[in-house]
């Protein structure tokens, strides 16, 4: 199909679009060791988010490494080896994990993981869900969610290589198709 040429992908959508297949189609690709890094917490009293980390696990080649990295991510990305393919699947997972921090706190955990991301050696790809085409939250800590992921994949699509939009069973290159936002400032609203 293509042969990627990347250094950072971030690969986004809704749920069930295929985003998490599209990139593993891009990791097999890259030709390089793939670490699998996942973001997910398994809570063994409920069996449905287990199936739904199996059903991702079987479909993924064996010889593939698994990461469980819940938390700290710019560290793991930070010590990636140009032999490596990082997929990190998934960033709304990842800030599920940490939305009980402040904003202070979790202002650093990003800058973290976007200083990592620019100085990493290795290819990575970043799987992150599209939250915000549904109505504002009536909760807080769903608008905080929200947010959070919103501004995240925005900061990250503004130095990644290539961007994807998954939706439909279809993957679209925003960065060939789309025209990038102006940087205004340094945090996105």
């Amino acid at each position: 199909m293509i042969q990627p040429q990347f250094r950072i992908a971030l690969v986004t959508g809704s749920a069930r679009s295929g985003k998490s297949e599209w990139a593993e189609y891009l990791a097999a690709e890259a030709q390089k060791a793939v670490k699998y890094v996942a973001t997910a917490q398994i809570d063994p009293n409920d069996p449905e988010w287990i199936a739904r980390i199996e059903k991702h696990i079987q479909r993924r080649p064996a010889h593939w490494e698994t990461l469980w990295v819940p938390v700290d991510l710019a560290r793991v990305i930070g010590d990636s080896d140009p032999s490596d393919c990082l997929l990190v699947d998934a960033l709304g997972t990842w800030v599920a994990n940490l939305l009980d921090e402040d904003e202070a706190v979790w202002e650093k955990r990003v800058e973290g993981v976007l200083e990592s991301l620019e100085g990493a050696k290795g290819t990575i790809i970043l799987v992150g869900e599209e939250v915000g085409w549904g109505l504002v939250p009536i909760y807080p800590a769903g608008r905080v969610f929200r947010d959070r992921a919103g501004q995240l994949l925005r900061r990250i699509g503004a130095i990644a290589s290539v961007v994807y939009l998954v939706t439909g069973g279809y993957a679209l290159n925003l960065t060939q198709h789309g025209i990038p936002l102006p940087k205004t400032h340094e945090k996105f609203s």
